[in-house]
């Protein structure tokens, strides 16, 4: 989700996961050296994958479930639907991982 005025995107979520608002600032700010849009930053959708990660799979899965999730989108058009499709998918391979143990 967008907040801010038209001339400066911002990151934002549904429920801030920082209540200072700093790791908004700080992925702000990154996507911005990244150069990447921080609209497709959707922080509870990637923190929600990488505790399904995490806790499916091992803690060092979540980087790294992000990191793919965020190649995948690249690799389908770099869209926020590419973004939540891959992000969508990493979820549900995580639970059958869980199911199939």
């Amino acid at each position: 989700m967008i907040c801010g005025d038209e001339s400066e995107e911002t990151i934002m979520t549904e429920q801030s996961p920082s209540r200072d608002g700093v790791l908004e600032h700080w992925v702000n700010d990154l996507a911005t050296v990244l150069n990447v849009d921080p609209s497709l930053v959707n922080l509870s959708q990637l923190l929600d994958v990488a505790r399904d990660a995490a806790h499916s799979v091992t803690r060092t899965a979540a980087p790294i479930a992000t990191f793919l999730v965020g190649v995948a989108a690249a690799q389908q058009g770099g869209t926020r639907e590419a973004v939540d499709a891959a992000a969508n998918k990493a979820q549900q391979q995580a639970k059958e991982y869980v199911e199939d143990r």
